[in-house]
């Protein structure tokens, strides 16, 4: 079925409904969600929201952590639209009835979390992200001029005359519905990728399909070499890999090896409330050191507070036969937010006009190598606003952020890899990229899985004009994306924030003060 709109947003997270909330107002939007318009990544968001509202914060502070924690290679004009504008889009929230945690005194509760100063993060429990979508959920669809397409995957760009058109998407599992929504404006809002690697506390629809389709149809793409791995999920064997909140740390909780032992201190300065790359480092070399694994324990603190405080981590926790106030709870770290995606200007807009992005599946450069907690939230909240009035506007194509180091047209960017490789199902790549891409990496494994997954990507083909079963576009994006990430850390030589090369340890300014983007040579621009 075809359709016309004045605006598509694809995906249902914070930065799709936030910019929703605005474009309902102006024109008639249709709205792709994988899923059902409550399941994202935002809805996995057990972490609050990082903004400067309290008395002894500013946004200057903020802006201090952010940075710090990107490791030299934020984008400064990103981050200070992110910090000067996140309190006037956190309170806008409350006043759109998202029930953030309160103190006794009724003000807002706010809590501190890793390289954080001060206490800035807002939450609603350890559910923040799900409260968040509910509230901007209904502020959307009060709007009336919104239709959702459920369980809609978005598997092409509409390019004409070098500009993004609108978007050709399938249903149902095995793509038995298909159709094109034409539109003036397109927001990718899709969300993340962790479900590229084998451990991950993100959900199966995180497949990078935002990256994928912008790739596909010409716009660049930068940063992809880093990923942030979380240090606290869940590891117990054959269960989910469940985050477990920065917030814990935050209140109390402490990181202990086998024998009881806090041991982050070994390998960092600032302990267990250092930045997550380095706190998830540690515990890669404690269990080295030890052979044993690592456990967070909360046995310290008030068992009805730990509870009351942490139902989401409480209930992963008791699923599995854990007492989260009570026992030792075995963690490690698992892909949880990628830092790059499609490159953007400070409104969203791509370098492919008519196409706009906002949230994780963005690069705007606000978290530089390795974003700060309880950033990401207000990164879609704050992005997702501006991109619905750059998408109200005349498309043009965003301007390319500063001090990037362009590799566009890199000879081999299309080939077709070693003849006769295995094929690679999906536990087969998502293993490949967690041996190969994952928290620590060295050029001849990131060789390996670029080679194995150029390969995977020319025996998939282009994409299918026709119904195609959903397993298949899955792939697709997953070898697509896994493949940009390999190539992207293969070519950074130092290590920095979320990439670690353990063949070159160290940060190299001199070279790698840049970003590397790059884009399709067989892409519409």
């Amino acid at each position: 079925m075809n359709r016309r709109a004045d605006f598509v947003i694809i995906g249902s997270g914070i930065a799709g409904l936030r910019a929703a909330v605005d474009l309902a107002a102006r024109g008639d939007v249709v709205l792709l969600t994988k899923a059902d318009p409550t399941e994202s990544n935002t809805g996995y968001a057990q972490g609050g929201i990082a903004a400067a509202v309290g008395p002894d914060d500013h946004p200057d502070l903020h802006f201090a952590d952010t940075v710090a924690a990107g490791d030299g290679l934020c984008v400064e004009a990103a981050v200070r639209v992110l910090v000067d504008e996140g309190p006037r889009y956190v309170r806008e929230l409350t006043e759109w009835g998202v029930r953030f945690d309160r103190a006794p005194d009724g003000a807002i509760a706010l809590a501190r979390e890793a390289a954080h100063a001060v206490r800035r993060v807002l939450h609603a429990a350890d559910a923040t992200g799900r409260e968040i979508g509910r509230a901007l959920w209904e502020k959307a669809r009060r709007g009336g001029r919104i239709e959702v397409l459920n369980h809609t995957r978005a598997v092409a760009l509409l390019v004409e005359d070098s500009a993004c058109a609108g978007v050709r998407y399938v249903g149902g599992d095995a793509g038995e519905t298909a159709g094109e929504v034409r539109a003036r404006a397109v927001l990718l809002a899709t969300g993340g990728a962790g479900q590229v690697f084998s451990d991950t506390t993100n959900p199966t629809i995180a497949t990078g399909d935002g990256v994928c389709l912008a790739w596909d149809a010409g716009a660049r793409v930068a940063d992809l070499e880093f990923v942030q791995f979380h240090p606290t999920a869940l590891n117990v064997p054959g269960a989910p890999r469940v985050l477990l909140s920065e917030a814990l740390r935050g209140e109390g909780a402490r990181l202990l090896n086998a024998a009881g032992e806090r041991f982050t201190g070994r390998y960092e300065p600032a302990g267990d409330l250092a930045p997550r790359d380095r706190v998830s480092r540690a515990i890669v070399r404690e269990v080295a050191r030890t052979g044993q694994p690592v456990f967070l324990s909360l046995q310290h603190l008030d068992a009805a507070t730990v509870h009351a405080r942490f139902p989401t981590a409480s209930a992963a926790c008791r699923a599995v036969g854990l007492d989260l106030a009570r026992d030792r709870i075995p963690v490690g770290p698992a892909a949880h937010y990628v830092m790059g995606g499609v490159e953007t200007d400070l409104w969203g807009r791509t370098t492919l006009p008519g196409l706009f992005a906002a949230g994780e599946v963005a690069c705007t450069g606000v978290h530089g190598a390795n974003r700060l907690a309880s950033n990401s939230l207000l990164e879609g909240l704050v992005f997702g606003a501006r991109a619905a009035v750059a998408m109200q506007q005349a498309p043009q194509a965003g301007a390319l952020a500063a001090g990037v180091r362009d590799w566009t047209d890199v000879p081999g960017d299309t080939s077709a890899g070693p003849t006769g490789p295995p094929a690679l199902d999906e536990p087969a790549i998502r293993r490949l990229m967690w041996d190969a891409v994952g928290l620590v990496r060295e050029g001849r494994g990131l060789e390996r899985a670029a080679s194995a997954l150029s390969a995977a990507r020319a025996a998939l083909g282009g994409p299918a004009p026709g119904p195609t079963p959903d397993q298949d576009w899955r792939l697709r994006s997953l070898v697509t994306v896994g493949w940009l990430i390999a190539r992207a850390a293969l070519r950074r030589t130092e290590s920095r924030g979320g990439h670690f090369r353990s063949d070159f340890p160290e940060r190299d300014d001199v070279h790698w003060s840049a970003h590397i983007v790059e884009r399709s040579r067989h892409g519409s621009l």
